[in-house]
């Protein structure tokens, strides 16, 4: 069955167990009844997986076991990569330490925000969360109002940060592997810059606003009761070796295409391959003491994984519906593909959602469109990939589930016993602080 005919003739009715997944996430925690059961990974994967398996059998109820089959095929070829990325991220900053003697004060905080940023587009927003989270938690273990730091963090490191470069959010690294240069994103600064700084402007004035109604003088809020340069102490720092092998491996084995001038063709598998042993060797090698200090467990990466699993199944269906019926929208104008990519990314995931609406941006670029950015063999307008691109990244950040570090970092902080909000306190944060800011770059960029 051809595949554009499945999609089209998929009814609305097949996005019910994706809709029900994003319901079990949202009020199972807050229903006494299912708390204390849905705190378990392994309650996490039996609704993911249940909810994509009615999905997979919606289709082949409609269409036979062949589609079912194919659309399995599609979620696993996009998780895999997803996943493994994650993974090894997650596992190799967990092996550095970063001590020091910062305290949680509004410009100490505001620096890591900012300086977590902008390592966000080399590490991934999942090794700079990773690698920063814990830090940020420790300078403010003797503040009492902490759940509005670790918002702000999702908000900016685990997200807006990693707007340049492929590495630095998944959608972008999905984009890559269909075409788009490898430095095309660094043209998106200007975004970058506006977002990031106003974010952090937000935070900045709640910080400081918060700090004051804890009691803590004034004098105490500012750098001056601070050492004039803050020691910072880094330990496992071998394991940025093992980081620039999975930045690499992203950025060059890409499978199908030619490595170098030696003709040999990647093979599929050879990119996750790289990224699993150099995981494994940090794991390996990291001294023990390193990792328990950090408070390293595997628990957060395995919540993301029993929760995606089923999220990249469960959606086939609905991304089947906007592939088939995308150009029916209506979207034309960069503002459009904005915030229609992003809206959706925040909950069906912002990096398969990012090939939806390329795919979208690629049928109404004209034919023979002079400039456009490559991007599964045709050119897309810049300006509506660079919408797209905005819209997957910096809407990411709207809910728990619209970015994979948005869960880790949530599941660390809790450990850490700070009352983060729920699925719904979340969004009343990114609702305040986000959208009035993004609906000001749509004014100002498009």
């Amino acid at each position: 069955m051809p595949e554009a005919a499945a999609s089209a003739a998929l009814p609305a009715w097949t996005v019910v167990p994706f809709v029900a997944l994003l319901g079990a996430i949202a009020v199972l925690p807050l229903v006494r009844r299912t708390a204390h059961w849905w705190e378990s990974n392994g309650s996490k994967f039996l609704v993911s997986a249940s909810c994509g398996i009615v999905a997979l059998a919606s289709i082949a109820l409609l269409h036979g076991p062949t589609a079912a089959g194919t659309a399995f095929g599609h979620a696993m070829a996009e998780f895999v990569p997803f996943i493994v990325l994650l993974f090894s991220l997650f596992a190799i900053s967990g092996g550095i330490l970063v001590t020091g003697d910062l305290r949680g004060t509004p410009r100490i905080n505001a620096s890591i925000l900012m300086f977590g940023a902008l390592v966000a587009n080399v590490l991934g927003t999942t090794g700079a969360s990773m690698l920063l989270i814990r830090p940020i938690l420790r300078a403010n273990q003797g503040r009492r109002h902490r759940a509005h730091v670790v918002v702000f963090f999702i908000f900016m490191v685990s997200n807006t940060g990693g707007l340049l470069l492929p590495i630095g959010d998944p959608p972008l690294f999905l984009g890559y592997l269909r075409g788009v240069p490898f430095g095309w994103t660094l043209g998106l600064w200007g975004e970058w810059l506006a977002v990031n700084l106003l974010v952090l402007g937000a935070f900045y004035a709640v910080d400081r606003t918060l700090a004051r109604r804890e009691g803590i003088a004034p004098e105490h809020t500012e750098e001056m009761t601070e050492p004039p340069v803050p020691t910072v102490r880094v330990s496992g720092a071998e394991n940025l070796v093992w980081l620039a092998g999975v930045i690499g491996a992203a950025a060059f084995l890409v499978p199908g295409r030619t490595l170098g001038a030696t003709g040999v063709v990647i093979p599929n598998g050879a990119r996750e391959a790289v990224m699993v042993a150099c995981a494994g060797m940090s794991l390996w090698r990291t001294p023990k003491a390193i990792r328990a200090q950090n408070r390293f467990n595997f628990v957060p990466i395995v919540e993301v994984a029993a929760l995606f699993s089923g999220l990249f199944v469960a959606m086939q269906p609905a991304l089947e519906l906007l592939t088939a019926r995308g150009a029916e929208l209506g979207l034309r104008t960069p503002a459009q593909f904005f915030w229609a990519t992003g809206l959706l990314s925040s909950f069906l995931d912002n990096a398969p959602t990012y090939l939806v609406f390329a795919d979208v941006a690629r049928t109404v670029t004209p034919d023979g469109f002079v400039g456009g950015v490559p991007y599964s063999g045709h050119p897309v307008d810049p300006a509506l990939l660079a919408a797209v691109s905005c819209g997957a990244v910096l809407m990411g950040a709207n809910t728990y589930i619209g970015n994979g570090p948005n869960l880790m970092v949530a599941a660390i902080a809790r450990e850490e016993g700070v009352p983060m909000p729920t699925f719904f306190g979340y969004m009343l944060w990114s609702g305040a602080v986000l959208l009035p800011i993004f609906a000001l770059v749509t004014v100002v960029c498009w």
